[in-house]
């Protein structure tokens, strides 16, 4: 039984067994632990993930992929294969207590926006442990100041600790991808450092002021928030979005908002 990766799927299949033991042994799975994987594809982290918790999730969109991925992992331990799209899955009601590990070797097309899916089911979540594009990674853990720091950054960062672990060249996969890849670890803040009084509002200024970067903030936000509301901030508005923290984001829409 064989499997075409399909390029509509953006399936990249890890092989190099030093790079699965390098993930496998960051990520630290432990026997009766929650995790659901995200995009098993052949299976490659799967077998060992599942030899170590003995019963694991995985959410696969490509139902031709299932019947190879089920093979390759019998005998192992339990696996749930929830033929699904994951942008659309509900990860919360997979641990209804909390402490849900999430993993996965993601399709760079959807990576950005299952991130933002996961930021909603965070409470539920203990960690996330992604291979993603590097780029994508080196915006996720960015730090203010740089041309990677932007909405991504400040939205991952207000709800997680980003850590990257590694990075992983092309030759891993099959077939190579055109760029180079990275291995971040997500865990969700407990307490949030700076909570925003108004999440919508927060997150539709981080948005706004990110989508016209090049302007300064006065300009970028004008229809959201006026002068007062900079000065009672403390956020100087010739200053542009990447300047700014994440606290200070949450300052400028907790003004905003009251």
């Amino acid at each position: 039984m064989t499997h075409q990766p399909r390029k509509r799927f953006g399936q990249h299949f890890l092989h190099d067994p030093g790079v699965i033991a390098r993930i496998v042994s960051a990520i630290g799975p432990q026997p009766g632990q929650n995790m659901v994987e995200v995009g098993p594809g052949l299976g490659a982290i799967t077998r060992p993930i599942l030899a170590r918790v003995g019963e694991l999730h995985v959410v696969e969109l490509d139902r031709d992929v299932i019947p190879r991925l089920r093979e390759n992992c019998a005998g192992i331990g339990t696996l749930h294969i929830h033929s699904a799209d994951a942008l659309r899955f509900d990860f919360a009601s997979l641990a209804p207590a909390g402490g849900l590990r999430v993993v996965g070797n993601l399709p760079y097309n959807i990576s950005t926006p299952l991130i933002f899916h996961l930021l909603d089911a965070a409470p539920a979540i203990a960690d996330m442990h992604f291979l993603l594009q590097k780029e994508v990674v080196e915006r996720l853990t960015a730090a203010p100041g740089g041309g990677d720091y932007g909405r991504l950054s400040v939205m991952v960062q207000y709800r997680c600790a980003a850590t990257l672990l590694f990075h992983v060249g092309p030759g891993a996969f099959t077939p190579p991808p055109r760029v180079d890849s990275a291995f971040v670890r997500l865990v969700p803040h407990v307490a949030l450092p700076c909570a925003a009084r108004d999440e919508g509002l927060f997150a539709q200024i981080v948005a706004r002021a990110f989508s016209q970067r090049r302007k300064t903030l006065r300009n970028a936000l004008r229809d959201l928030v006026g002068e007062v509301t900079f000065v009672a901030a403390g956020i100087d508005p010739v200053r542009r979005a990447e300047t700014l923290s994440v606290s200070e984001f949450v300052r400028l829409a907790d003004a905003a908002s009251g």
